[in-house]
């Protein structure tokens, strides 16, 4: 059998249970999609079950079916962190011998001081916040004195805000594009975030115009690797940043599941040979960072309500991976990612079906098999091709 297109679906934050480390990063006892599940009385995923996501772990509402229509398996993330450009990078054969710097308290006068002194101006906040929050907290003294609003989270970010009307968008990206040059060796963050906004004091709101200038992968991925060769390399939504636009042929823009479902699947369809990668952020940005385990419950199930739809168009040269890129439990007291195994179902029409893959010792599995697909080489991973391939080789 040969295998011309494989599509990629990152489910942003859907974790499976905890790692043996997490208690390292305060995550002991996540478990993402059981603790969601039982918050809602059970998960109505009959089309994910079908591929054999009841076979990973007890989750209510997903009885283990006898016979599963796809692979199965979960994954542990060998890189440290527990954030999103650690994930996919992992995914894509990189993995990091350090994390990502995060800040809880705020950004150290060495990062600060030279940041104000380039820019020409002295910041607000310093501190981890919501976005939305800090421009409610400090907006007035933003108009007040035309000084950028400087956040992070637990992720590691630096984020600016500014008005529009205050400091226009070109000159809150040059501010992004300094800090971006700043933030280099031990302070090297994945992402330097602008976040422009609008309105007035009680009624701020958020612009489309935010911009993300991430730190590019140190070394080679899958990504680029196939691209060298001519394959098509379709990023959907949020996959171009996270590699800095690296190894990417086509960055197809989207925002919200449901555009970027409907955007893979026009993605496959004009995509000859090659891969679509596409993450569906909704779950983790709008469910788990806030807490709201009825809406995380919600998208699993819109989601797989829509799953029949991308089924139904794969050839018998077509591979679907569905996995994730960390956790983000929902029903924990605390909002960031959670340190957990991910979950890994993998499907073809002319593949075998109902192989449990096990636990795999590192994301960076998934690379090794594209890149044994299409012929090259990336610098880690085990590839599951074989088992997969089964009497279809």
């Amino acid at each position: 059998m040969l295998i011309q297109r494989v599509v990629l679906m990152v489910l942003d934050g859907v974790g499976v249970g905890e790692l043996p480390d997490a208690d390292l990063y305060g995550d002991a006892g996540s478990n993402t999609l059981a603790h969601t599940a039982r918050a809602v009385g059970g998960l109505d995923l009959p089309h994910l079950n079908r591929l054999g996501l009841g076979r990973i772990a007890p989750v209510a509402g997903l009885d283990p079916v006898p016979a599963p229509a796809g692979c199965y398996g979960r994954m542990a993330e060998r890189s440290p962190g527990k954030d999103t450009m650690t994930g996919h990078w992992e995914m894509a054969g990189l993995i990091l011998d350090r994390a990502f710097p995060v800040y809880p308290h705020g950004f150290p006068p060495e990062v600060i001081r030279p940041f104000e002194a380039r820019i020409g101006r002295r910041v607000l906040g310093n501190r981890p916040a919501s976005g939305t929050v800090i421009i409610e907290e400090l907006g007035v003294e933003h108009l007040a004195t035309g000084r950028p609003i400087v956040y992070t989270s637990a992720d590691s970010v630096f984020q600016i805000a500014a008005h529009e009307g205050v400091i226009p968008v070109e000159e809150l990206y040059r501010m992004c594009a300094i800090a971006r040059e700043l933030l280099v060796g031990e302070h090297a963050v994945g992402r330097v975030i602008a976040r422009p906004f609008t309105g007035t004091p009680g009624a701020f709101r958020r612009t489309p115009r935010r911009r993300d200038f991430p730190l590019p992968p140190p070394r080679a991925t899958l990504l680029d690797r196939l691209a060298a060769q001519g394959l098509d390399v379709v990023a959907v939504g949020k996959v171009c940043d996270i590699f800095a636009g690296r190894g990417i042929t086509r960055a197809v823009p989207a925002a919200g599941n449901a555009e970027l479902f409907t955007r893979t699947l026009e993605a496959l369809s004009a995509t000859r040979a090659g891969l679509v990668l596409t993450n569906l952020v909704d779950f983790d940005t709008l469910y788990g960072h806030r807490n709201d385990a009825a809406g995380f419950a919600a998208a699993l199930e819109d989601f797989d309500r829509r799953l029949p739809e991308l089924l139904g168009t794969l050839t018998g040269n077509d591979l679907l991976i569905i996995t994730a890129d960390h956790g983000c439990d929902p029903t924990t007291p605390g909002t960031d990612h959670s340190r957990e195994y991910v979950p890994l179902l993998v499907h073809g029409p002319g593949l075998r079906a109902g192989v449990d893959l096990g636990t795999r010792e590192t994301f960076a599995d998934v690379g090794a098999t594209v890149a044994e697909i299409f012929g090259v080489e990336v610098p880690a991973g085990t590839s599951f091709l074989t088992h997969i391939l089964g009497g279809a080789a």
